[in-house]
């Protein structure tokens, strides 16, 4: 049974027709799940070829899930499933409703043959190393969320490089990297820019900043702005036993610290949008309503989406800033 041919002159690269006879043997039937391929030493002297080229086509049958390789023996027939022909690492921090989104928009626009596996972190680094080593060499893209993880970058560097793609936030040490990402510094910053002439009427500006998870940039962006602007200021890391003080405004990147500060001024009977003031991070059709409004400072992750699959597509490889915007809504 012939399992490889090769032309000359044909036009497509030789890993190319190696890894589409392979397809085409195994769509007749002919090859079988376990079965062995050629060894690459026959093919190479059986085309001509350098091992280079047959390696090449083997690694990428075996990144979309169609063969693997036993050490020592070769390699063999993992799935007779020949569709897919992309094979996609994709690693969240954690799981919530904006992720789901970004996650919703990307499958939407990924073409219909890829497959798209996700994983969650969960800001462990430990984690974060297990699950992209254990990815390394099984994938045709990996698309990374690296969040404010310091160890993240030399991991990511042991991922072949034109095959990794970050998501969601960036740094230095990873520029070498094709990403769609939000500028947290200039997000911020820009956003307390818009809403300034509403800000004037408040005495104090408080980011609650617990640090764990937030980008640290989002706080630098804050400093910035209250010691350009003259606006007195406070960070602080938990909002827990704190009381609100009339001409207060709270910007609060996490949700469960915007309930804890909207319980805590019904119990001391403060007017949202009047005593005090909230921005909140990350828009979501409920905070259109809560309260008769809560500005936000949020990020478009469908976009986000659809830049990442039309990026992957398009094998484009720049450093695309994701828009932000400030929704001015009552509680401003």
């Amino acid at each position: 049974m012939k399992i490889i041919s090769i032309q000359n002159n044909l036009g497509v690269p030789k890993y190319k027709q190696i890894i589409h006879s392979i397809e085409k043997t195994i769509e007749k039937g002919l090859l079988k799940k376990d079965e062995r391929l050629p060894s690459i030493n026959k093919v190479c002297l059986e085309f001509s070829l350098s091992r280079d080229t047959v390696l090449q086509a083997y690694e990428e049958l075996k990144k979309r899930g169609i063969i693997y390789a036993i050490l020592g023996k070769g390699y063999y027939i993992k799935s007779t499933e020949t569709t897919i022909k992309q094979k996609i690492f994709l690693l969240f921090d954690e799981l919530n409703i904006f992720k789901e989104d970004i996650y919703n928009s990307f499958l939407k626009n990924i073409e219909k043959n890829a497959q798209v596996d996700i994983f969650f972190h969960n800001f462990n680094p430990t984690i974060f190393k297990k699950l992209v080593n254990d990815s390394n060499g099984s994938y045709t893209k990996y698309i990374i969320m690296p969040t404010n993880l310091v160890e993240a970058a030399p991991i990511i560097k042991t991922l072949p490089v034109d095959e990794v793609y970050i998501l969601d936030q960036t740094n230095s040490e990873l520029t070498a990297y094709p990403a769609i990402y939000q500028n947290h510094r200039k997000d911020i910053y820009d956003a307390l820019i818009k809403g300034k002439s509403k800000l004037k009427k408040y005495q104090k500006l408080i980011l609650i900043f617990p640090g764990s998870k937030e980008p640290l940039e989002m706080k630098i962006g804050f400093e910035n702005f209250c010691r350009e602007n003259d606006f007195d200021f406070e960070i602080i890391t938990e909002f827990e036993n704190r009381e609100i003080n009339k001409g207060e405004v709270y910007i609060i990147p996490n949700d469960r610290d915007l309930v804890s500060v909207i319980e805590k001024s019904k119990t001391q009977n403060l007017k949202l949008g009047g005593d005090y003031g909230i921005i909140s991070y990350n828009d979501t059709p409920l905070k259109k309503v809560v309260e008769n409004g809560i500005t936000t400072i949020s990020t478009d992750f469908d976009a986000m989406g659809k830049i990442l699959a039309q990026m992957i597509l398009s094998e484009q490889r720049d450093q695309i800033e994701n828009k932000c915007a400030l929704i001015v809504r009552n509680s401003l």
